[in-house]
């Protein structure tokens, strides 16, 4: 990919002269101490279309919003920030154009991938061309690649703390499983989390695959004597066997997923309120806080945006623009002359070194390990409680 962009570059050089240098970010113009008409590019793939696209619109928004606030207070030493969001659909087979994209127009930073089958792509482009990134919620055990971080919980790290809750909850009972086979973040968080539970907890355990996604009745019939139903799958399926398991679980269930989970209030055509059962997740975001930075980003957000996209994906992407925003407040000499790589070495150095962000929507405070993972608190969120028996 490095090789094809730099050939990219390199033709647009031909053609609009020394211009090139000005709106490529990531090929170092000489520092004379000008950065007038000078930017820090933020770049970020996502699911802007489709059916996973209130994840992306969610961050897209957020991060937009992070800018805005940055720009309004002056920026980075007088220099703006620019955020270029391009849409792959939740579709690994975009992330080739969608990345080098976003390279050519100057990428300095980004935000890598919002859900994680892409992000396995994007990893391995920006590994290569040592780009720094910080993504929101694409939470795959390889995303983060050695270069790379995450704002979000790693899928082995949900899938183990989902265990040890369960172990804690229901030892000594049966509980149901319900993930997407052939979905790399809903298949990663099963793994680690089966891995990790208590020799005396059972299971009962059904799955699902994208050629079908329209009816879950056999699964639902599987599953229909558990009371805790373990479901790390994203919230349009989620929102499906709700929906067709109404009147067939057991009122007293109890629907616990993950940070995919989040915005299934909004998934269209669902109504979570009829849904007998407690519908609860893994997360590191209340949407429903009465104080604190939670509650001052969802106010600002439903203000700008509203409640449809509202979702801890989008509290994680704003979140990651002021972590980044700070760590490059760290870097000696920062200048939007540095090249991608030049960045990525020195933000690599904070992250590594100890950096901590604090007061986030979706942490107090926060750190990184150095394999990328985030180091932070992690909470049980009820959406919606369980109807009176």
């Amino acid at each position: 990919m490095k090789k094809f962009v730099k050939v990219m570059c390199l033709a647009l050089v031909l053609v609009m002269a020394m211009g090139c240098f000005a709106a490529c970010g990531n090929t170092p113009a000489d520092n004379d101490g000008d950065n007038s008409g000078k930017t820090y590019v933020i770049g970020v793939s996502g699911p802007l279309t489709g059916p996973a696209a209130v994840y992306g619109q969610a961050v897209k928004n957020s991060a937009q919003m992070a800018v805005d606030e940055i720009n309004a207070a002056g920026g980075l030493n007088g220099v703006q920030f620019k955020l270029v969001a391009l849409d792959d659909k939740h579709d690994p087979a975009n992330i080739a154009a969608n990345y080098a994209a976003l390279y050519e127009q100057g990428m300095h930073v980004s935000l890598g991938c919002v859900t994680t089958a892409p992000g396995l792509e994007f990893t391995n482009f920006a590994k290569e061309d040592n780009v720094f990134f910080l993504t929101p919620s694409a939470s795959g055990d390889a995303i983060t690649g050695g270069h790379g971080y995450q704002m979000c919980f790693a899928d082995g790290n949900q899938g183990k703390v989902a265990a040890e809750y369960v172990n804690e909850a229901y030892a000594g009972k049966t509980i149901g499983v319900f993930y997407k086979s052939d979905d790399p973040y809903s298949k990663g968080i099963y793994d680690q989390f089966v891995a990790a539970l208590d020799a005396s907890v059972s299971t009962v355990v059904t799955s699902f695959s994208a050629a079908n996604e329209t009816s879950f009745a056999t699964q639902i019939d599987t599953l229909k004597e558990c009371e805790f139903v373990f479901m790390p799958i994203y919230a349009a399926p989620a929102a499906l066997f709700m929906t067709q398991a109404t009147n067939v679980m057991k009122a007293n269930a109890v629907y616990y997923g993950c940070d995919g989970l989040d915005g299934i209030e909004s998934v269209k055509g669902f109504d979570i309120t009829t849904v007998p059962q407690e519908v609860s997740m893994l997360s590191h975001f209340n949407s429903k806080a009465t104080e604190g930075a939670a509650k001052e980003f969802v106010d600002k957000y439903v203000a700008k945006y509203g409640k449809d996209t509202l979702n801890q994906f989008g509290a994680s992407a704003y979140d990651c623009v002021y972590a980044i925003f700070g760590a490059m407040k760290k870097v000696e000499n920062v200048s939007p002359d540095m090249s991608a790589s030049d960045m990525c070495d020195a933000l690599k150095a904070e992250f590594n070194g100890g950096y901590t962000f604090t007061n986030g929507a979706t942490g107090e405070t926060v750190k990184w390990n150095t394999d990328g993972s985030v180091n932070k608190m992690a909470v049980k969120f009820v959406v919606k409680e369980a109807d009176a028996q």
